[in-house]
């Protein structure tokens, strides 16, 4: 399978008046292949966000860099837009209009024409359980019902790169799953998706590879097989801990 995200040795760092210089992301390096789930675990604080936002181009690194889909995120940002959708919390909604139209205006946004759109769109909100709320306002739904919306408005133009920040974070079971079953189907039509979580239970059972990081740096990356065998543990939350124990068993 081809490498849809390759990471090297990329960099953020920020000044802050109290903490002196901080090194959010330093010199961090994956690989992640299309068709796959990758795994982006850490404690809060450990650079995950800030990462995504990077790969998202939200964010200029300070040093290395990273190419999504074929395309470099300092040198051909527009073109690394295009071809992936991100999903984070801080992710706004227009809150006058409704689903359909919000998907509908980003998929016009993202260039796609009339028929592909309404086809898409269909789809996607049988897929996640839309048709019910649809076409409600926004500011009349429920916190489920606007992360489906998100999710949505993310896929719309079918990227073949998905960077998903805690997606599911404070749902209820019903819209985790649904969630669920559409980041597993994106992988079977041959996406990448990169899933950053606090839910072992999701990466257990979702991920392909699972990537660790704290303080902004990789301690181990590997499938759960993998890390099961090393450390002699069946849980992944166990796993988890001894992995930041270990520093990575560097």
């Amino acid at each position: 399978m081809e490498t849809a995200i390759s990471v090297e040795n990329i960099s953020k760092h920020f000044t802050d008046k109290k903490r002196g210089l901080v090194k959010a992301v330093d010199e961090l390096s994956f690989h992640c292949r299309a068709g796959t789930i990758f795994g982006l675990l850490g404690l809060n604080g450990a650079g995950k966000t800030t990462t995504l936002r990077l790969l998202a181009t939200m964010l200029w690194p300070t040093s290395g860099t990273a190419r999504i889909a074929g395309f470099d995120i300092v040198k051909q940002p527009d073109k690394v837009k295009a071809n992936i959708g991100f999903l984070t919390g801080s992710t706004g909604l227009y809150l006058r209009l409704t689903p359909r139209e919000i998907i509908t205006y980003f998929g016009k946004l993202a260039g796609m024409d009339t028929a592909s759109l309404k086809q898409r769109g269909d789809r996607l909100i049988d897929l996640l359980d839309m048709g019910e709320f649809a076409d409600r306002r926004i500011d009349k739904l429920s916190t489920g019902q606007k992360q489906k919306t998100s999710i949505a408005r993310t896929m719309i133009h079918n990227p073949p790169v998905l960077i998903l920040d805690e997606p599911t974070s404070g749902l209820d079971v019903l819209t985790s799953r649904a969630i669920i079953k559409l980041v597993r189907n994106a992988k079977d039509e041959g996406k990448c998706v990169i899933f950053s979580t606090h839910m072992m239970h999701e990466a257990a059972t979702l991920c392909d590879e699972i990537a660790v990081i704290d303080k902004g740096r990789l301690q181990t990356q590997g499938t759960l097989t993998q890390f099961r065998e090393q450390y002699g543990k069946e849980n992944l939350d166990d796993i988890f801990v001894a992995i930041l124990e270990n520093g990575g068993g560097r």
